[in-house]
């Protein structure tokens, strides 16, 4: 017996080729695909990335701006990763910074008018993106995909 014919006799993981197992990858690689394909378009057509695009969607949210804390929970990052995408925000005049009233050692980011703009701008072209995205996915099919994926997330959301 040769290595590779050991290889292929080894015991398959429990799992594998599962119905579970089989969806998780599709619905990761669906995720992969069209963020893919999103940072491409931001890069290609405003010279901007997704994150920072995140980041004033955020804030766009919360136009009496957010602390850098609560900033990171609203995008599930790290401090470290919002910090970088702020501090590159403020050198372009979309974002402002201030003290926190509350907490001295803390900031409060916000949109500045130029900011909010920008947003918009972005935020058009992304919703004509996504919409063609789905251009030929039927309504239909569309509505009962968002009913199993809010099932699916409320189900993944009990164990955190």
């Amino acid at each position: 017996m040769t290595a590779e014919t050991e290889i292929f006799n080894e015991r398959t993981p429990v799992g594998a080729g599962s119905m579970e197992l089989r969806t998780w990858i599709r619905l990761l690689s669906c995720a992969k695909v069209g963020e893919k394909r999103l940072r491409r378009i931001f890069e290609e057509q405003f010279d901007t990335t997704l994150p920072r695009f995140d980041v004033m969607a955020a804030l766009y949210r919360a136009p009496e701006g957010l602390s850098m804390s609560a900033l990171s929970r609203a995008l599930l990052v790290s401090n470290g990763n919002v910090t970088s995408i702020v501090r590159q925000l403020q050198a372009q005049g979309l974002l402002q910074s201030v003290t926190d009233p509350r907490d001295a050692r803390s900031a409060i980011v916000s949109l500045t008018k130029a900011g909010r703009a920008q947003f918009v701008t972005l935020a058009e072209a992304h919703h004509q993106w996504i919409a063609e995205t789905f251009r030929d996915f039927p309504l239909e099919r569309m509505e009962v995909l968002l009913e199993l994926l809010t099932e699916l997330r409320a189900l993944l959301s009990r164990g955190t």
